[in-house]
């Protein structure tokens, strides 16, 4: 009877677990399956790696009756004393099965088995999820029945690893694109280029809000301080922009040197520019704050202050991809990318740190600007009025 239910199981894994529409509904439905062909599990974990700058891996629980709690851990955990004594950190380091029982003295080497004797746990097994590039990512099976799992159950749960962890794979490496391309081009952008907006030529229009910023002095910074000093301070800088541009629903299109490109997208014919211009003035202020706190010294190296330059406008962008050959970039570009660079030149001419076209000032309800007057335009034919923040003093020229 369990031999050809969990036949059903695996079949149902190899055609794909179609009838799950995400990872949480595929552990559940799998497990909730093994249940019913009389394997009386407890508490299940999958816990797989990452390939993420901030987070290490993922973990996903399952218990009868509950939703499956997902959670993520950060690169500490690799150091964390209870991660190294658990029979999770023998999988992930030797790729080999794990059992301990509850009542076997020799598990006491785990202090999580403690854990889960409290809690009623009388088996737990770790088995490993191979990949096919070898890496071994792991899960854990627990039950409640007395005397543990038979060793037809556990025969049962080695045979239906193998097609669960290629499921898990699959759904790992989609994640791990979605998140790499997150990463390196933007959410909106990976998001196209999964589906499919991959060829050159592939654009879209956008109205969007433009942000773009660059550090001040810092071809000086480089000429004096070691490369590797310069690429920390230029994050620590990026640090106090980009999540802020981020909670506020912009999107950072590129890194270009110490400058940064963000867009905030405006739905509709200019229906939310006002609030899309409200929320980039929050991030303009928290900005502003964050590098006014800013130093840096180490290793013999400092900086004791920051200052940077930032230049705001709201406009039509040609979005998509540009490039030549098979190197194709997923970048914006448009005279309204172009009046934004022009504007961040004037903020530096006039020793400003924010500046802002007469569309995106005229489109905020917050914020107070003063007109700084007109400016001839390098590449556009009419002069073009800019503003400046009325709380702002221009600083001194260094």
């Amino acid at each position: 009877m369990l031999a050809a239910e969990l036949k059903k199981i695996t079949d149902w894994l190899i055609d794909g677990a179609r009838s799950a529409p995400n990872p949480a509904r595929m552990m559940a439905e799998t497990c909730e399956r093994l249940v019913a062909a009389g394997v009386p599990l407890w508490r299940v974990g999958v816990f797989i790696r990452t390939l993420h700058p901030d987070i290490y891996g993922r973990n996903f629980i399952w218990k009868p009756g509950a939703e499956v709690e997902i959670g993520s851990v950060d690169f500490g955990i690799q150091d964390a004393p209870e991660f190294n004594a658990s029979p999770l950190a023998i999988v992930f380091r030797e790729g080999i099965e794990v059992r301990a029982r509850t009542d076997d003295p020799a598990s006491k080497r785990f202090p999580v088995i403690d854990d889960m004797r409290a809690e009623g746990v009388t088996d737990y097994i770790a088995l490993p999820l191979l990949f096919i590039d070898g890496q071994a990512h792991a899960s854990s099976w627990t039950t409640k029945q007395p005397g543990g799992f038979t060793d037809q159950q556990l025969d049962g749960l080695r045979q239906l690893i193998v097609p669960l962890a290629r499921v898990i794979e699959i759904i790992s490496l989609r994640r791990t694109a979605g998140l790499l391309l997150d990463t390196y081009v933007g959410n909106r952008a990976g998001e196209r280029i999964l589906a499919g907006q991959i060829r050159r030529g592939h654009t879209d229009t956008m109205n969007a809000a433009i942000w773009l910023s660059d550090l001040r002095g810092f071809t000086r910074l480089s000429d004096r301080l070691p490369s590797e000093v310069v690429v920390e301070i230029l994050n620590r800088y990026f640090d106090c922009q980009v999540e802020a541009i981020r909670r506020r629903g912009g999107e950072v299109l590129k890194f270009m040197g110490d400058g940064l490109l963000a867009v905030f997208p405006v739905t509709g014919d200019d229906g939310n520019a006002a609030d899309i211009c409200n929320k980039v003035l929050e991030a303009v202020q928290e900005c502003r704050a964050s590098v006014a706190e800013l130093t840096y010294s180490e290793g013999g190296h400092a900086v004791e202050s920051f200052r940077f330059g930032l230049a705001l406008h709201i406009g039509t962008v040609l979005y998509g991809n540009i490039g030549g050959g098979n190197r194709l970039d997923f970048t914006c570009i448009g005279p309204a990318v172009n009046l934004a660079a022009r504007l961040e030149k004037i903020a530096s001419n006039l020793h400003r740190t924010v500046v802002a076209s007469a569309s995106f000032a005229d489109s905020c309800s917050n914020g107070s600007w003063c007109d700084l007057g007109e400016f001839p335009i390098a590449g556009f034919s009419q002069s073009q009025r800019v503003y400046g923040l009325a709380d702002e003093t221009p600083l001194p020229s260094s």
